[in-house]
């Protein structure tokens, strides 16, 4: 079943707040109503699998790893009537346009992703395309220290908050990530000693 418009729908929130799981049920429902599906990933996030796009409660899709969201219209099949992208805060500004020429063929487009990195600052162009969408859905987690919603994702190291200086981008899981409340979201500043 074709749509008559394309259009952007962007599931974002934190680490562990059920992004991907909420994709995933997306593209279930879309399985039912016989639409033709293709997801794509950053080819880099192998934490589950290289092939598959796969939530922290282990639910999981057939994708296509790319290394550049450009190769997307290469990998396109015919009469494909929703593509999902997941984790699309790693693709750089070239998913802006790569989307747009997406939507523009009558393409439904579900992107999920971080909206802040680490440090709680918006996280690549997913600003952009959280102005752009027609379909904007922000989940919340638990806050691992008081159990309240948590909106931010917290990176530790050795047990302590990153530093403010440290890379943006280490992919990982609960092994070095927590979801966090904004009061107990910490990121020092200044030099490791």
């Amino acid at each position: 079943m074709k749509h008559h418009q394309g259009r952007l729908e962007v599931i974002t929130g934190p680490m562990f707040c059920g992004k991907t799981d909420e994709l995933l049920r997306r593209l279930r429902r879309a399985i039912i109503a016989k639409q033709k599906i293709q997801v794509f990933k950053p080819g880099f996030d192998v934490r589950y699998s290289s092939e598959k796009v796969t939530s922290h409660a282990g639910n999981e899709y057939n994708a296509y790893p790319v290394e550049n969201i450009t190769e997307v219209p290469t990998l396109l099949l015919d009469d494909v009537t929703l593509v999902a992208i997941d984790e699309a805060q790693f693709f750089g500004k070239n998913i802006i346009d790569v989307i747009q020429a997406l939507v523009d063929k009558g393409i439904r487009v579900i992107v999920a992703g971080l909206d802040m990195d680490f440090r709680g600052e918006p996280f690549g162009q997913m600003p952009v395309l959280l102005a752009q969408a027609e379909i904007v859905d922000k989940l919340h987690a638990i806050c691992m220290v008081c159990g309240e919603e948590a909106t931010r994702t917290q990176r530790l190291v050795d047990g302590n908050p990153a530093y403010y200086d440290d890379p943006i981008i280490i992919v990982g899981a609960s092994e070095m990530y927590e979801a966090r409340c904004r009061i107990h979201h910490q990121v020092p500043r200044g030099k490791k000693e």
